[in-house]
């Protein structure tokens, strides 16, 4: 290296020598050119080292994963996906429309070309800003080609101004769910309120956010639903879709619904999201909550008997079964056949303070404990008497949402621990809110139990075919003017799939709520159980369910009734 350090001193020396000898010499354009020379090395030396800096930067930078919609630092709110990265809400650039009216040369003939050229301008807006005398905005929120077609006209006195805006590209899919940010980029509602900081973080990371729901099944359910709306006139609907062993929301449906893009025009009631903050008496579905109480206390195993052969007395009040079957029922046949009798005895021999633990445990006497702030408190139970009791075993004198009836499923069903519901992805972190309600012989015995009402009770239309479904059908009519009224009822069916296997396999939970359906008739076996079986069977590839056969339905052969033949539940009528 030595000569060439000598040569670099050598050019250095004679640079440094170079003005002299150009004055000395009378030579002027000589120092020019050296100045020249050295500010051109100098240039060089700064735009290499640029260009190596970029390249590095490049090349050796932090991968984005090629994210769609993820712009590190620039965004307040990050984008949100499912949880295959399937975009639901993004910030996308839209721009304001100004005019300064003192550099518009014609008025009414730019008011002409401005409403051609973006039809959606108020006119009275438009005109008023025109015959202004200082800048005004005429309309926010342009897209795009908005902007471009309006800069076309070359119009004096117009301009744009940036601004980001939430939108969602799926429209009304998931949109309850999802919620809304307010112009100013903080969330308002539902995972947008919900995990306002988190998104936020995620953005200046320039990451997206992940929700736990899954794009197909959310369309399944939401297709389904509408579809048995629709066919059974209902005036609400509700779907919900979770995995029993994680408490994650793969879909939640909430009708009718409405475009968030278009919030303004959203018909009466849409907004409303029914799973978290709409209240109902259930009905029967809350007779696998006394059921599963009888068995895990000792009170009750399957063979316990109970006279449902007439009516059971308690005080002036008389309890009778919907579908009377007039004799000794043993605890299996009392859930098979829904007896409002057969529970109702139950419920009184456990007692008030029995029932109460377990409905505590169970979390349907606070609100779900979701993420949503939306998650509404159930109505308070005030008097835990034989009367009240006999109410609670088959789902009235208490009005709660659906989700603490999903989560209080799935904790019968996932080998007897209470799981929160979560929007997280992964579900909820280690050390979150995990407790046992009931032993796992209890859990297990509910699954079969709930199977068995599938195959031979009051749930058969929600059957699908090798995917073992097992549930509970409800109804129950609503207060109106202080009386119960008919005409005015709820159907729902709970379910769960596969019911077989270890309690710690993989299962999943799928919910229907029908909401004062118009057609007769309106119990749940009829106007929630099959769309719970077409969601179990559209979705059971999405999850990995494998089909295979189903031992009940071998060993009953002839005696499983077809889906015409069954009656429905007894659902408290």
């Amino acid at each position: 290296m030595a000569p060439f350090w000598r040569w670099l001193a050598e050019r250095v020396w004679g640079i440094e020598h170079a003005f002299e000898r150009a004055r000395a010499d009378a030579r002027p354009e000589e120092d020019t050119r050296v100045r020249i020379f050295l500010i051109l090395a100098l240039f060089s030396v700064v735009f290499g080292c640029l260009t190596l800096g970029a390249a590095h930067a490049a090349l050796m930078g932090p991968k984005t994963g090629g994210r769609v919609g993820v712009h590190g630092g620039d965004l307040t709110r990050a984008d949100i996906v499912d949880r295959n990265g399937l975009l639901l809400a993004a910030n996308i650039t839209h721009y304001g429309l100004y005019i300064d009216p003192r550099e518009v040369w014609d008025r009414r003939a730019a008011f002409t070309q401005l409403r051609r050229a973006l039809p959606r301008i108020p006119a009275k807006r438009l005109n008023k800003v025109l015959g202004g005398e200082r800048r005004l905005i005429v309309l926010p929120g342009l897209t795009p080609s908005e902007k471009a077609a309006v800069h076309a006209l070359a119009l004096g006195g117009v301009s744009f101004e940036p601004e980001d805006r939430r939108v969602y590209p799926l429209g009304a899919s998931a949109v309850h769910l999802i919620g809304a940010a307010d112009t100013g980029g903080q969330g308002v509602s539902g995972a947008e309120l919900a995990f306002d900081q988190e998104i936020r973080a995620a953005a200046a990371a320039g990451e997206p956010f992940q929700l736990s729901i899954d794009l197909r099944v959310q369309g399944v359910l939401e297709n389904e639903l509408a579809a048995a709306a629709l066919e059974n006139g209902a005036k609400g609907a509700v779907g919900v879709v979770t995995d029993v062993q994680t408490g994650e929301v793969l879909g939640m449906a909430s009708w009718p619904t409405f475009d968030p893009n278009n919030r303004g025009a959203a018909p009466d009631g849409a907004t409303l999201n029914r799973v978290t903050s709409a209240h109902y008496e259930m009905g029967s579905v809350f007779k696998t909550f006394t059921v599963a109480a009888g068995l895990d206390t000792g009170r009750a195993d399957m063979n316990t008997l109970f006279d449902a052969s007439e009516a059971f007395q308690i005080g002036n009040r008389r309890i009778k079964d919907f579908h009377a079957t007039n004799k000794v029922l043993t605890l299996e046949e009392v859930y098979l056949h829904s007896s409002n009798i057969g529970t109702s005895r139950l419920a009184v021999e456990m007692g008030g303070d029995v029932m109460r633990d377990y409905f505590k445990r169970l979390g349907l006497l606070d609100a779900a404990p979701i993420e949503l702030k939306e998650s509404a408190r159930p109505s308070r139970v005030r008097r835990w008497d034989d009367s009240t009791l006999a109410s609670l075993s088959f789902g009235y004198g208490i009005m709660v949402t659906p989700a603490q009836a999903v989560a209080a499923y799935g904790a019968l069903t996932n080998g007897g621990y209470y799981v929160p519901l979560t929007l997280r992805k992964g579900g909820l972190p280690a050390g979150a809110d995990r407790r046992r309600v009931v032993s796992e012989e209890t859990s297990l015995a509910m699954l079969d139990l709930m199977r068995r009402n599938v195959v031979r009770g009051s749930g058969g239309r929600a059957d699908a075919s090798g995917l073992r479904v097992g549930g509970k059908t409800g109804s129950a009519n609503k207060l109106v003017n202080g009386r119960y009224d008919p005409t005015h009822a709820v159907g729902s069916f709970a379910a769960v799939f596969p019911s077989d296997g270890p309690v710690t396999a993989k299962r999943y939970a799928v919910f229907i709520l029908m909401d004062e359906p118009g057609h007769y008739p309106r119990t749940g076996g009829f106007v929630a159980a099959p769309a719970v079986g077409r969601i179990a069977d559209r979705i059971a590839g999405f999850l990995g369910v494998a089909r295979r056969a189903d031992p009940y339905r071998t060993a009953l052969g002839e005696k499983i009734p077809a889906y015409a033949d069954v009656q429905g539940d007894g659902a408290g009528r």
